[in-house]
């Protein structure tokens, strides 16, 4: 099952907090046990899993990636995102995620993020749901 989710982001870089969407879509499946694949199809956007319950926590990765790639850069690619197809591949363009009784199998301060690094634009979150073999559904 292949489901995808649209998401409209504001601002340059941003961080969007996916999962009660993801977890939507695993819900509605019905998939009791099995595997959760994300897949960012963008060159400048990405997805990580990291703490959810402290703001403060994807401020500092945006800070930190900021000033490690910075947006002013001489960089040779004319379309003036560089540093955005540079952070993609940082935070990577895709995240595995156990499905377990219906739910994603995420730790007590996990969420998933969509890392925005070149917007505001219109992006896609595409959803790949596999069930196990030997699970009831």
């Amino acid at each position: 099952m292949i489901k995808t989710i649209g998401i409209k982001t504001k601002t340059r870089t941003e961080f969007v907090d996916i999962t009660s969407e993801v977890q939507k879509v695993v819900e509605e499946s019905g998939i009791k046990s099995g595997i959760c694949y994300i897949y960012i199809p963008h060159t400048t956007a990405g997805i990580t899993i990291n703490e959810g319950a402290d703001p403060s926590v994807i401020k500092d990765i945006q800070n930190t990636l900021s000033k490690m790639v910075p947006n002013s850069r001489n960089y040779l690619h004319a379309e003036g995102n560089s540093d955005a197809h540079i952070k993609t591949s940082l935070a990577g363009s895709s995240e595995v995620i156990i499905i377990d009784k219906n739910k994603l199998f995420l730790g007590t301060w996990q969420s998933i993020f969509f890392c925005e690094f070149d917007g505001p634009r219109h992006r896609r979150v595409v959803v790949k749901l596999l069930k196990d073999e030997h699970a009831d559904t």
